[in-house]
């Protein structure tokens, strides 16, 4: 039986007369790596803030390591670790003093928070930067510095809001990487918040779609793709004067001026890629953004 980590039922979030998150239900297991998927404004970050007791709910129930989030806050920020999406290291410290400095919020002994910071630093590939100031890093480094600060005092639960926004693809990669490290080395329980196709399907176990505060979809990322979208899509654009063509056993979508077709076989899609032989045509794999647009369409805001 899979141990629950974090407990959501009815949970829901108002700012005034606006309701950021509305009556979601979702359990975390022990060792899952789990996302919350969606676009800004989806009320991802909202839940990522109830869950580490930075931001009261309105209504629910919440728990987080069988602890109650409205009377154990206390006790829930000693298991977990934070990522936050805003940049909050001290500028004024080297990378090592930061790690330190921080570790005296969880009372580790000086000699445990110098051995805990080496070890991290040696993790995150900072060793040979422990003495650079943090405005001296790159926007890669200075993330990876705020995970092994996250991680001075062994969390359970590793919460992540947009661990990679804003960071290039190579970069991206890497702390993906690290982070898929850190789970097989120590079985900790993932829990991130991105609007990031390709990070959801490259590092969750399980997620959910989420939009306008709302549950669209939960599953694992392979099995929402072939339950919704089938296995390969037919993307053609410069379709604008042209009919969907409906097709036994192919299902198609018009979608910001261009056609996709979705089938279980190449061979299905290959009558219609005669069809549309002087257009530009993209067969490939169906994908996670294939099942968000189908739920969320295009259009975003702000959160």
């Amino acid at each position: 039986m899979v141990e629950n980590v974090v407990v959501a039922r009815g949970l829901t979030k108002d700012y005034g007369t606006r309701r950021a998150v509305d009556r979601i239900d979702f359990k975390v297991g022990r060792g899952e790596a789990f996302g919350l998927l969606g676009p800004n404004g989806a009320g991802k970050s909202t839940t990522m803030r109830m869950i580490a007791c930075r931001s009261p709910l309105t209504v629910g129930e919440l728990f987080v390591e069988n602890f109650d989030v409205k009377r154990d806050a206390r006790q829930i920020r000693a298991l977990i670790g934070v990522v936050p999406q805003e940049n909050n290291l001290d500028p004024d410290l080297s990378v090592q003093q930061n790690l330190l400095a921080y570790a005296r919020y969880y009372d580790l002994t000086r000699p445990r928070a110098i051995a805990r910071t080496q070890e991290l630093l040696k993790f995150i590939g900072l060793s040979e930067r422990h003495a650079a100031r943090v405005d001296d890093l790159s926007g890669g480094m200075k993330r990876r510095l705020m995970i092994a600060r996250a991680l001075l005092h062994e969390p359970r639960l590793l919460v992540l809001d947009e661990p990679t926004t804003g960071l290039d693809p190579q970069v991206r990669q890497e702390i993906w990487s690290r982070l898929e490290l850190l789970r097989r080395a120590s079985n900790i329980t993932l829990l991130l918040s991105t609007h990031y196709m390709d990070e959801a399907e490259k590092l969750c176990d399980r997620l959910l779609i989420i939009n306008e505060g709302r549950i669209q979809i939960e599953g694992a990322p392979q099995e929402l793709i072939r339950q919704r979208v089938a296995r390969y899509a037919l993307e053609v654009r410069e379709t604008e004067d042209l009919k969907l063509d409906e097709t036994d056993g192919v299902r198609g979508v018009n979608r910001s001026g261009a056609h996709l077709y979705f089938a279980d076989t190449p061979e299905q899609l290959a009558p219609l890629m005669k069809r549309y032989e002087n257009r530009r045509m993209l067969l490939r794999p169906s994908n996670l953004e294939d099942v968000f647009l189908e739920f969320v369409g295009s259009g975003n805001n702000d959160e």
